[in-house]
């Protein structure tokens, strides 16, 4: 459950914090009381009696307390004959507390006190950072079900009472006064507000809402009131969805951290090879002293703190970006791979259209007469063209008119009596009924997949109405920047070719598949698998459910009120189509971010190592522990900063009309 994980990771965040803040505290002495950093700084220590052993002492309890958590985690790797990450710190730190012991009880001239507190202090700091980070990606919503009111508004008969949240059920009516958040999932019935759901979907604008609208628990109504009917409640509610599949994401295993942990299991085993030839050389040199400093100097260089940082970082980093911009990444693997694709899929009806039918055109001498009858006729009528029709003479602002005994004619259409007169709306079944010829205009209507209703006012035609699925104004905009990013762009649908045809052509699609039915989509996925391309499909979730699995990497789009879509890999909250593009950005950012970040933590060390055996004595450059350590710290801190710049990320097109949120 998405609370266990939250407790487990506020548990470790918790434990290298404090352990962390301790540390500091312990290692800020032992570096002022140190030597080395005197001489560099110029300042001269205090000759106080016992003074001297200050730095062993409080470097051991930094050892002990700091440490420890790594060496636990070093008895775990190597109890599961898995040597990695955990196994090469507490190598370097256990080489380093000995060789300062060494030191201090005059075994030989070393002083790395500073250096075992620094290298332990900056170790927490780097795992504190990490937790946090993955811990933040997961509570950013995870808070959204704190953000929801204990109590809700339920309308009554006699008006309304206070009832807390699991007293609701599904059919129930909520009232959301202005400034209130919505409780539940459901749709409103009643009242219009404009609403803030950017902790949902990170949509910056408020969205206005009104009847047959849906609303999302947790969204914030602003400037006035909405009576919201209960269609869901407890894990079935979006906010529920988000969070599992947001704990799904911080589960789910990475390609790219593998290949981190690898990494350190196979620096482990340089590490200690290396340290092992160093110490025989050199002993065999004659420099009993130096074989030793050197080859604790190898293995403390060895310790691959920027490697540890180098993915995880990135990872947290990502998915918390993606989730605040409502890109939810169920399975990391997904997008690690859609860096890689070659065709992205869209699923028509519902992702590159809105899914419902809107009044395109009217053919008539006197169009809003003609729309003002339409909408006479239709207005009793549920039927989704009906609907489409009295919407569009509302947002026109034609006058309304009244009619009476309407009746519907099943699969041809409908009448009614508008001012005296019968009037109908109806397909070609009606007119052949009639016998009556269609408009000109028809057939063009008809060859470009439009549905035609023709208006007839007492057996006479006086014009008609094409009606079309209305494709949503941000698909062409996606299509465009897919193609910029050297990607081909397909399209699945069960319409007819004429159809599919004319939606790719105004979308400037590249490939089409028509007339598929749902249970084949899977099957028309494959087809375009072939060949070894890498395939992305994007849908709705519903009837897409097969192809989503099919594909290389499953999309689920629009999906913040059906967040039950278990069948993707990455789920977008809004129902907007360019969010794909912003996933295939975070995939290559995210990408880029790891390589760079892998090869200067591999890197340092391949050329750290060397220098550190003495390799380059020969022509005077040497590596005293002191400065490997330093350099081993800072480039933690660059791999560090590296991985926040992927916070510059802009996933989704600048929006000059919305205002900056904080």
């Amino acid at each position: 459950m998405p609370g266990g994980h939250d407790k487990h990771a506020g548990h470790s965040v918790a434990m290298f914090r404090d352990r962390f803040w301790l540390s500091l505290l312990l290692t800020v002495p032992v570096v002022l009381l140190s030597h080395d950093v005197a001489g560099l700084v110029g300042y001269e220590l205090p000759m106080l009696p016992g003074l001297e052993f200050a730095p062993a002492v409080l470097g051991t309890a930094v050892f002990l307390y700091g440490g420890l958590v790594f060496l636990r985690g070093a008895v775990g790797e190597l109890g599961a004959r898995q040597p990695g990450m955990m196994t090469l710190i507490s190598l370097a730190i256990v080489v380093a507390f000995l060789t300062s012991w060494a030191g201090t009880l005059g075994l030989f001239e070393v002083e790395i006190w500073w250096e075992l507190a620094t290298l332990i202090t900056i170790m927490l700091l780097g795992h504190w950072l990490e937790m946090r980070s993955i811990a933040q990606a997961r509570g950013a919503l995870a808070a959204l079900a704190e953000l929801l009111p204990d109590t809700a508004e339920r309308v009554t008969d006699t008006g309304t009472e206070s009832v807390p949240l699991d007293a609701l059920g599904v059919g129930d009516m909520v009232l959301v006064r202005p400034g209130g958040r919505v409780p539940v999932d459901g749709e409103v019935v009643g009242g219009t507000a404009d609403v803030d759901e950017s902790m949902v979907t990170g949509e910056s604008r408020a969205v206005p809402k009104g009847p047959g609208d849906r609303g999302v628990a947790g969204t914030v109504a602003v400037g006035g009131s909405l009576r919201v009917r209960v269609t869901a409640v407890g894990a079935e509610t979006t906010l529920s969805g988000i969070m599992r599949l947001v704990a799904a994401a911080q589960a789910s295993a990475s390609r790219a951290q593998d290949l981190a942990d690898r990494a350190a299991a196979l620096l482990f085993y340089i590490a200690v090879g290396a340290g092992l030839i160093t110490v025989t050389v050199w002993w065999l040199l004659g420099d009993r002293e130096g074989a030793l400093v050197r080859a604790a100097t190898v293995l403390v260089i060895a310790c691959p703190h920027a490697l540890g940082l180098a993915i995880p970082l990135v990872i947290a980093i990502s998915t918390s970006l993606g989730a605040r911009n409502g890109l939810l990444v169920k399975r990391r693997l997904a997008l690690e791979r859609a860096r890689e694709l070659d065709v992205v899929i869209f699923d028509k009806t519902g992702t590159l259209t809105r899914g419902q039918p809107v009044v395109a055109e009217v053919a008539a001498e006197a169009e809003a007469a003609v729309l003002a009858l339409a909408a006479a006729v239709e207005s009793d009528s549920e039927h989704p063209l009906a609907r489409a029709i009295v919407a569009a003479a509302a947002e026109r602002g034609v006058e309304s008119l009244a009619g009476h005994d309407f009746e519907s004619l099943a699969g041809r259409g409908a009448r009614a009596v508008v001012d005296g007169r019968p009037i109908a709306v109806g397909g070609p079944r009606l007119l052949d009924e009639l016998g009556l010829a269609a408009v000109p205009q028809a057939a063009r209507w008809a060859d470009e997949g439009r549905t035609v209703l023709h208006v007839i006012d007492d057996g006479r035609i006086v014009g008609a109405i094409a009606l079309e699925d209305e494709i949503r104004p941000e698909s062409r905009e996606a299509v465009e920047r897919l193609h910029a990013m050297g990607l081909n762009v397909a399209m699945i649908t069960g319409d007819a070719q004429s159809v599919a045809d004319s939606v790719a052509r105004r979308l400037g699609i590249d490939e089409v598949a028509a007339q598929v039915l749902p249970a084949d989509k899977a099957e028309a996925v494959q087809r375009f698998q072939a060949g070894g391309r890498r395939v992305a499909m994007v849908g709705d979730g519903v009837n897409a459910a097969p192809a989503l699995v099919t594909a290389d990497v499953g999309i689920a789009i629009g999906a913040g009120t059906d967040v039950a879509v278990e069948s993707a890999d990455i789920v977008l909250v809004r129902s907007d189509p360019r969010d794909v593009v912003g996933a295939i950005e975070l995939s290559r950012a995210s990408y880029r971010k790891m390589i760079q970040n892998l090869v200067w933590a591999t890197g340092y060390n391949i050329v750290a190592i060397p220098i550190a055996a003495g390799v380059l004595v020969g022509w005077g450059i040497d590596l005293p522990m002191a400065v490997g350590a330093i350099a081993m710290s800072a480039s933690t801190i660059i791999v560090a900063a590296n991985a926040q710049l992927l916070r510059g990320l802009r996933l989704r097109p600048a929006d000059p009309s919305a205002p900056e949120r904080a």
